[in-house]
């Protein structure tokens, strides 16, 4: 009997996503051979950058001990907190300067001067002011993951497809409707964009702060385990935040998927 062709494009499909997964596998795989071998056989110092399986004898310690899940808890709750409050304000925002022209051109000259400032550079500033509590850590991460939301925003809804636009207004849909059911849905994918780059931000500047004033954190975790020449630990700091960092970004892909259902996968 005949397969159907549907069936026949999910085998297809299963088949290729299967054979995806074993490559990518395969190439971890010989990734972490070679760092558990060139140590071993001395191509570089094992005291400044051990095996990885001395690294995941540490790390297990560490997990074991709860000294782990105390420092990646205060990083993901200061990292979500700021993610999520920069969500709250620079989603609404951008598609208010997206959709009136007014806005546009009254906010546009602060866009343009604190698009191009790095957060960083203005770490010391949020550590003069709000001190070196948890309040400044929150505040960086905010303005960190705030622009790529705001101008993917903007961008998403300058940039929906006219025709869409055009055929919904022939529709004598109100202006209200229009932006619900049109602008708004044509505009999650761009808008997911912004919001993975900001996820992926939000954990790279709260490290980098976390490492010039924090007691506890995975950044003053890599940063203590350095000052004091426990190097498996560092190790296994660096890869506690790699980690993280893959969660947060396939979280936030499945969250766009859902929310693009009506976008035709690309193959």
């Amino acid at each position: 009997m005949a397969v159907p062709i549907e069936r026949r494009q999910q085998i297809h499909f299963s088949f290729h996503w299967l054979q995806k997964l074993v490559k990518q596998t395969a190439v971890i795989i010989l990734l972490l051979l070679i760092w558990e071998t060139v140590p071993r056989i001395g191509l570089v110092d094992a005291a400044f950058f051990p095996a990885f399986s001395d690294v995941v004898k540490s790390w297990w310690a560490m997990l074991v001990s709860g000294e782990l899940f105390a420092h990646f808890t205060a990083s993901i709750v200061r990292s979500l907190t700021g993610f999520i409050l920069a969500l709250l304000i620079a989603i609404p925002l951008g598609l208010l300067i997206g959709w009136y022209p007014l806005a546009k051109d009254l906010l546009n000259p602060i866009l343009e001067i604190f698009r191009n400032t790095a957060a960083l550079a203005l770490l010391p500033v949020f550590m003069l002011l709000l001190g070196i509590g948890e309040t400044s850590k929150i505040a960086i991460v905010l303005f960190a993951c705030t622009w790529p939301v705001l101008l993917n925003t903007i961008a998403a809804v300058r940039n929906v497809d006219p025709l869409l636009i055009k055929s919904a207004r022939s529709m004598n849909i109100s202006s209200f409707k229009l932006f619900i059911k049109v602008i708004l849905p044509a505009s999650v994918p761009t808008i997911f964009t912004g919001i993975r780059m900001a996820g992926t931000g939000a954990i790279l500047v709260l490290i980098a702060a976390e490492m010039v004033g924090a007691k506890e954190g995975l950044g003053y975790l890599i940063t203590y385990s350095q000052y004091n020449f426990q190097i498996p630990e560092m190790y296994a700091g660096i890869i506690t935040i790699a980690l993280l960092g893959l969660l947060i970004n396939q979280g936030l892909s499945v969250l766009e998927r859902k929310f693009s259902k009506w976008k035709q996968p690309v193959q």
